[in-house]
């Protein structure tokens, strides 16, 4: 992998975890900064840095667990 897309994918996961944060809706708050810690995994994977792929890998972890949390307490109060 070329070094300019290695660094495009280090861009796009820091732009995604800003976005993220950007967000009022919790949802989309954890599916934005999922997708920028996946891509910080990636990142961290081909670089090298270790602590960067375990870091993010656990961030996506528990922002898995928060939206099912999300959506059960959302299902429970629609009564379904």
């Amino acid at each position: 992998m070329s070094n300019s897309l290695i660094e495009w994918v280090g861009y796009g996961a820091s732009a995604m975890v800003v976005v993220s944060l950007l967000c009022t809706s919790m949802v989309w708050l954890r599916i934005l900064n999922t997708i920028g810690c996946l891509l910080f995994v990636t990142y961290g994977i081909i670089i090298g840095a270790y602590p960067v792929a375990i870091s993010n890998g656990i961030i996506v972890i528990i922002n898995a667990v928060n939206l099912y949390k999300l959506k059960k307490s959302n299902s429970s109060l629609s009564g379904a």
